[in-house]
């Protein structure tokens, strides 16, 4: 049976037709203006769960980004405290074999020791470094200050046993801070207390020499430590480099997906807008009118 092909019938597909071409010319003027190939996941499904997987990623990477920053800042910082204090013990070495020659006077030996005492305040100050707040020689210590000095002479130490980390990757963990005990020393064999005690047997005019060599086992130490720092910091500034080449490309992969080649679609929006026009043009003549549509 061959079926006839009506006026209406024709009027209806040509609206079908017609309608088609307008949510087409339609979705493009939308991804022209949101410069987004993707302006909801029902249009590309699987590009829209790897856009996803992307994002996420992008966003663990700016927070490991931020984390690293951190941890420079606070490695640096670090680096600071350390390099000023082998100074100051260099200092104090340098005063310690002055006084240990036969040729200084009390009142020399006197001046050394007040040299010496504003020093050992030096010391303090650099093993109470902060940054941002935080002792960076005290872990997760909150107290502000890493040392205290007591009025009986004795030093204590508030560190928290428990170190200061920050997360750089998914699988790295640094630390940041560093231990002010493996520094400074504690209790009667910090370094603070070896100057005190250097300044009493000046005061007391004896003799200084035996103190040279625990100066130099404690400038030891902190280039030990300071070393050690070194390699964490140089871990850390690799960690950034990376960070940064995987922004970069994190980012290329997420444009790949979301985003528009804009020419292109603006090109394909102009010839739908040509073919739209010519349909109905062509429409407008397939379907005119006829007797019966005016008898109606």
């Amino acid at each position: 049976m061959i079926s006839r092909t009506t006026n209406q019938t024709m009027a209806r597909t040509a609206q079908q037709n017609l309608q088609a071409s307008m949510s087409r010319m339609a979705k493009l003027q939308e991804q022209v203006t949101s410069s987004s190939a993707i302006a909801r996941p029902s249009d590309d499904p699987t590009g829209t769960a790897n856009a996803m997987k992307v994002r996420a990623e992008i966003r663990a990477n700016t927070q490991h980004a931020a984390n690293v920053s951190d941890a420079e800042g606070w490695l640096s910082v670090t680096d600071g405290a350390l390099a000023n204090t082998n100074k100051i013990l260099g200092r104090v070495k340098d005063l310690a074999l002055s006084a240990s020659t036969g040729t200084m006077s009390p009142t020399d030996r006197q001046a050394i020791a007040t040299e010496l005492e504003g020093l050992k305040t030096d010391l303090l100050r650099e093993a109470n470094t902060t940054y941002l707040g935080r002792t960076v020689f005290a872990g997760t210590s909150d107290t502000g200050k890493a040392f205290t000095e007591n009025p009986a002479g004795t030093y204590d130490y508030s560190g928290s046993g428990t170190p200061t980390t920050r997360r750089l990757d998914s699988s790295t963990l640094m630390r940041v801070d560093t231990d002010g005990e493996a520094v400074f020393g504690k209790d009667e064999n910090s370094v603070f207390r070896l100057v005190d005690d250097l300044v009493s047997d000046l005061k007391a005019n004896k003799d200084s020499t035996g103190y040279l060599t625990k100066i130099d086992a404690a400038a030891d130490t902190v280039l030990r430590e300071h070393s050690a720092l070194g390699v964490r910091h140089a871990a850390t500034l690799k960690a950034k480099d990376t960070l940064a080449d995987q922004s970069i490309s994190l980012e290329t992969r997420r444009s790949g997906i979301e985003d528009l080649d804009t020419a292109k679609v603006i090109l394909d929006m102009k010839l739908q807008e040509v073919a739209y026009q010519s349909a109905l043009a062509v429409t407008a003549r397939a379907l005119q009118p006829t007797l019966m549509d005016f008898l109606r």
